[in-house]
This record gives structure tokens, C-alpha cells and sequence, in this order.
């Protein structure tokens, strides 16, 4: 994990990394280092003699200047003002284009404290690697940047060093997300998920800062009446899991939300066997329920006041003779009734145990919101960067995507449609679990808005695309998990 800090002395690192935008001038340059003075004149004539443009995700090194090593990282078009989203980014391309170093002094125009967090957050999000599971090839792959020194005449402000502290808890937790997503099925199933979880329940404070974690297995999914869960962990020979984390504040007559996360730890299809192509990406799966744990725990150590109930159904979705079959019924946690026409649409199926469960909390919820890698339809309807909301509340919707444009990540309100809902009608159980294949996403949202509350506001995220890359990497993100949603929800919970 990289020590995040900020500074305004005289810069000590190895590298410096500072904007370079394009000019209203054909083929103009210019250099932007924010607070820091640098002598900028050479440097221009030899990044226009290197073909250098400034255009976003462009990174350009040259060594010598006021450090071992300036990095030239692309703002875009030259402005007064740069959005805290083209910072973070152009932060996260140089952290990710200085693996293999020890310290670097990002200096970037920062005209508030916010540039500050999105600076440090940038830096934080692209230094980032996964090699647990590299072997002879290990020592062939560098490590991830080590330090990042935020650059900035802010750096004495009490809110400079609050900014770095919530850009390290946040960077923290989104490197959580993506290392869950990236572990292998072998070494990742719903019991091992569990057991990775509480090595970071304790880092984030455990009971002293009001976590507590329950865990329900096999047994009692099946006792309790759990029929999503146990129908489509069924098939495997790793067992399902419910996960429960509760994070309780001191601070008393406090905002409560509910947070679902599906987590299918690996997806085959099951009986309705994906094709092999593409198979490999299906580790990723779980998540929402990553994404939803990791962020109650960063809400947890910021010490935020509002409390969250947080819920991983987690399964693996294998076929066997002991898997759920087309046409079976199952009864989901509260007595509905679910025919499972298409077993590889199981996301839906944990969810609504999960979503159910969340609601019997004695304590009443003001929201509830349930993230999921949920269907192929949001690609072909948003693309690999977008993801979607769909609610029953507008209110809550539009509280959302007002976080999601602080925190850089791309949703997009999505319908429910009323005259889709047919479609999930099924002639021998309460509904089908699939329905028209023409907008299968908003069909998907209207299944899950059958398991809660009409009075409960809710939001369903489908991240489908945007929760892997498999594309190339850019700004600070990485090829595979993205950790998509964690920020999103935790500045959500800050504005409420």
C-alpha cells in the first residue's frame, strides 16, 4: 500500500511529476506544476522535440530538473480550473507509469482541498500491482510506487492532512475490492471470502470502531430458509455462505442503510453452462459483495456517522448432478417463490435473499442498496465504463449520482419499466426468474424491486462492465478489478 502524504517544502523525492496540457497554439504546450516554481522554458522545447501533446493518459519522462526524474503526466486542454476527476486521473497514470519507485512528488494544479483528495486518491488508486500469484516471474514484475507526496501550499491546513488520510482509507479499500476480484476461484471461494474478510475487519478497527461480523453456512441458509442462496450453491462442492458486517457509531439517533453485495465467487452458468470463451472473467462475479464489504469498513475507519448493515450472499454457481435444474422452484428467504427457468441467472436469486434479510433489521433502514455484476444486457446497453441505477425512489437516485460525479466513477439512471414486469410472471410459482430477453437489465431490476418494500428507498447498481477490465489500463485503472461502486457508496454515506 503506498504512504500517502503533502507537502509544500523542498521537494526530496527521486521524481516529480507535474500536468502538461495543450495550448490554444497549433501544436502548443504548456507545463502546469500548481504551487511548485519550476523552470519551464527548456523543458517546453524538449517535450515538443519528444512529440509530446498533453492529452489525457499521456505520460512523458524526463530525467534531470529539480528532481532525478520529471514525469509529464496529460491534463487535457489547458483551463483556469481542472476537475477534481482530471487530477485524480492524471494522478493515477503516473503512479501506475512509476512502478519500481520508491517516492515521487506529485505536484498538479490544486486550487482547493478537494484537489488535494483527488490528487492523493489518484496516486493511491494507480499504485497498484497484483502479484500473489506470481512465482519463478515474480522478481520480473515491479512493485507499486511506495510513496506519493501531494505538492501544495494547502499542506499546513488541518484539511490537507484530512484529505490524505481519507484518500489513504479510501485507496486502501479499493485495493481490497480489486485484490478479492483478481484471486483465482481456486483460492477464492464463499468460505475463504469470509476468512480474507476478517484480516481486514481487524485492520479497520474491529469492535472498537463497532464492527461485528456474523457468518451463517450451509446449515443454517438451509434451516433458516435461505432457498436463493442454498438453490444455487447447491451444485458445488464449496459450500455457500451468508456474511453479515454491522458498523454500529457512538454517535446515537443516526441515518441507517443497508448495503447487498452479490457474491458468486465463480459462475459457470451452472446446468445453463456459459460458453468457454470469456469463462475466465466470471472470477469476478463477486463483486458487489467485495465492493459493499469493503466500503462498510472504510466507513467504519473514517468514523463516519451512519450506520450500515451489510450483507455478501455468497455461492458458487457450478453444474453437477446435485444443481438446480430449469424449472425448478425455490422459496427465497420470506415465502416467495422463484422459478428458476435460467440457472445462470443467479444473481438475482441471492440477492433476493439477501435484500429480503436486510429488511427484517429491528433497526428501520433509510435506504437500501444492492450491487451487483448482474447482467451481460448492461454492456451491450452502457458499455465497459458505465454503470447503471435503477431505483424506486428518485430522491435517493439523485443523492447518488451527485456522488458519483465527486467521485469520478460513471453511473447512469436506468428505468423500470411497469410493463416488463409481465414478462416475470410464472404459470406455477409466485414469479420466473428470467423474463423478456429485449431490455434484460431493467428486467433484472424489476425482479429485485419484487423483494423490497415499496416505502424503502432502494437502489440497485449493475455493474456488470465496469467492475473488469479487461481492455487496457488507463488513468489510475488497472487491468481487472476496478473496485467500482466502494467510492461511490462511502461518499454517499458522507453526505448523508
Amino acid at each position: 500500500m503506498t504512504t500517502l502524504k503533502v507537502s509544500d517544502g523542498l521537494v526530496k523525492d527521486d521524481v516529480l511529476v507535474v500536468g502538461l496540457v495543450s495550448t490554444n497554439t497549433k501544436g502548443g504546450i504548456a507545463i502546469e506544476a500548481g504551487d511548485l516554481a519550476i523552470d519551464s522554458r527548456s523543458l517546453v522545447a524538449s517535450l515538443v522535440e519528444m512529440g509530446a501533446t498533453g492529452k489525457a493518459d499521456e505520460i512523458t519522462k524526463i530525467p534531470g530538473g529539480p528532481a532525478r526524474l520529471i514525469v509529464f503526466t496529460g491534463l487535457g486542454t489547458k483551463a483556469n480550473t481542472y476537475p477534481h476527476e482530471v487530477l485524480r486521473r492524471a494522478a493515477g497514470s503516473a503512479a501506475r507509469a512509476l512502478a519500481g519507485t520508491s517516492s515521487a512528488t506529485f505536484a498538479l494544479p490544486v486550487k482547493d482541498i478537494a484537489a488535494v483528495n483527488a490528487i492523493a486518491e489518484g496516486a493511491g488508486l494507480g499504485a497498484y500491482v497484483f502479484n500473489e500469484f506470481r512465482g519463478s516471474t515474480k522478481s520480473d514484475h515491479k512493485l507499486a510506487l511506495k510513496s506519493a507526496t501531494v505538492y501544495t501550499n494547502f499542506a499546513n491546513k488541518a484539511e490537507a492532512k484530512a484529505a490524505i488520510k481519507r484518500a489513504t482509507v479510501i485507496s486502501k479499500y479499493t485495493h481490497l475490492v480489486r485484490d478479492l476480484v483478481n484471486t483465482p476461484p481456486s483460492h477464492l471461494t464463499p468460505d475463504s471470502f469470509t476468512k480474507k474478510l476478517a484480516a481486514s475487519f481487524k485492520s479497520a478497527g474491529g469492535l472498537k470502531a463497532g464492527l461485528k461480523v456474523t457468518i451463517l453456512d450451509e446449515k443454517q441458509l438451509k434451516s433458516q430458509g435461505f432457498g436463493g442462496i442454498v438453490g444455487v450453491g447447491q451444485g458445488s462442492a464449496n459450500p455457500p455462505r451468508l456474511l453479515h458486517i454491522s458498523y454500529t457509531p457512538k454517535t446515537k439517533k443516526v441515518k441507517r442503510f443497508a448495503f447487498v453485495g452479490k457474491g458468486i465467487t465463480f459462475d459457470t452458468g451452472g446446468l445453463n453452462l456459459k460458453p468457454g470463451l470469456g469463462m475466465e472473467a466470471m472470477k469476478s462475479d463477486m463483486s458487489g459483495a467485495a465492493a459493499v464489504c469493503a466500503a462498510t469498513l472504510a466507513i467504519a475507519e473514517l468514523g463516519l456517522p451512519v450506520a450500515i448493515e451489510c450483507w455478501a450472499p455468497l455461492a458458487e454457481n457450478m453444474p453437477s448432478d446435485t444443481a438446480t435444474r430449469p424449472s425448478d422452484i425455490i422459496t427465497i428467504f420470506g415465502g416467495k417463490t422463484v422459478e428458476v427457468l435460467n440457472p445462470d441467472a443467479e444473481g438475482r436469486l441471492v440477492l433476493a435473499d439477501g435484500l429480503v434479510k436486510a429488511q427484517t433489521s429491528k433497526n428501520k433502514l433509510d435506504g437500501i442498496i444492492d450491487v451487483a455484476t448482474l447482467t451481460g444486457a448492461q454492456v451491450v446497453a452502457l458499455g465497459t465504463r458505465t454503470s447503471a441505477v435503477m431505483t424506486n425512489n428518485q430522491s435517493f437516485s439523485d443523492s447518488f449520482i451527485a456522488a458519483t460525479k465527486e467521485t469520478g466513477e460513471q453511473f447512469w439512471p436506468m428505468p423500470l419499466p411497469i410493463e416488463l414486469r409481465a414478462s416475470l410472471d410464472s404459470p406455477v410459482a409466485d414469479l420466473a426468474n428470467i423474463g423478456d430477453k429485449n431490455g434484460g437489465m431493467l428486467v433484472a431490476g424489476l425482479f429485485l424491486k419484487e423483494f423490497v418494500s415499496d416505502d424503502l428507498p432502494w437502489l440497485h447498481l449493475d455493474i456488470a462492465g465496469p467492475a473488469y477490465n479487461e481492455a487496457k489500463a488507463h488513468g489510475y485503472t488497472p487491468v481487472g478489478g476496478t473496485g467500482v461502486s466502494m467510492r461511490s457508496l462511502v461518499r454517499l454515506v458522507e453526505q448523508a
